[in-house]
């Protein structure tokens, strides 16, 4: 894809192979000397990084590392002292159409008075424009992705009323609804249960198989091989970033997390494959 004479329909003819599925040796996200400070400390530092398309890509580091920033750097969200962010060769601005966005959980006013479907129906606003309501083909669309998360019963409930798992899969269903090229989630597993994590697993290697990118901010370190195709590595700064296989390494888990013993011991099991399940989520 090139920075100009680009179509904004991202179904249409540029940047994809045979069949409409994106061309993956493209980049989906472009960052490059990224510096971001909240008043005058500094939270990102210097990032240069090229994402590619049509992967599941985990961003990994402890508490405080940039990870939640660095998403909403890439949505145009808080404005960096350096650089700049490209999503598909072009600033988030004039891409907003191809990304779908599941924030934190914890970020969202659950008590706000509105069903499970109508927070769906939000995620088409934005291919509807302001002057249109949505109709009844919008919303067969949002009970559509509801079902695809397993929870289309549930569309008539007030969001305040669901399950923490329940909740997470309404804002799993409004992004689907955007039917968008790049997903990005912050921290997509947190707090759910056994059998909702499974159902997003699954959601996510379907978005993968049909070419959408996703990158997540991941906290649990014994799923990062099993889940993820690629993966960054932040602690503030860029330690490392590429394919799971060849960068989720001790080495560079020890760079990323420092003396933190307790997350070790669980990376040291994740890269053994998991063999002690009892060690919990250091929630880091």
């Amino acid at each position: 894809m090139t920075k100009d004479g680009v179509s904004e329909d991202p179904r249409g003819g540029d940047g994809t192979v045979a069949g409409g599925l994106p061309d993956s040796a493209k980049p989906a996200i472009e960052v490059h000397d990224l510096t971001v400070a909240y008043r005058t400390q500094p939270v990102l530092w210097d990032i240069d990084l090229s994402l590619p398309e049509g992967k599941l890509i985990a961003i990994v580091g402890p508490n405080g590392a940039g990870k939640s920033t660095l998403l909403r750097s890439i949505l145009g969200l808080v404005k960096p002292v350096t650089g700049w962010v490209e999503v598909f060769g072009a600033p988030y601005r004039q891409r907003r159409s191809w990304v779908g966005y599941v924030p934190q959980r914890e970020s969202v006013d659950w008590d706000f008075p509105t069903s499970a479907l109508d927070v769906v129906t939000m995620g088409l606003y934005g291919s509807l424009g302001w002057l249109r309501r949505p109709g009844r083909k919008e919303r067969e669309i949002a009970v559509s992705c509801l079902d695809k998360v397993g929870i289309a019963d549930l569309a008539g409930r007030q969001i305040s009323q669901l399950s923490g798992g329940q909740q997470q899969r309404v804002f799993l269903a409004r992004a689907l609804a955007q039917d968008a090229r790049l997903y990005l989630m912050d921290e997509p597993f947190a707090g759910v249960d056994a059998t909702t994590e499974r159902a997003i697993l699954a959601l996510l290697q379907e978005l993968r198989s049909t070419g959408r990118t996703v990158v997540a901010v991941h906290h649990d370190l014994q799923t990062v091989r099993e889940y993820f195709d690629h993966v960054v590595l932040l602690n503030m700064r860029l330690v490392a970033d590429g394919p799971v296989a060849t960068t989720f390494t001790n080495e560079n888990l020890q760079r990323t997390y420092g003396g933190r013993l307790t997350v070790l011991t669980q990376a040291a099991e994740a890269l053994l494959g998991g063999e002690n399940p009892e060690i919990s989520n250091p929630n880091v």
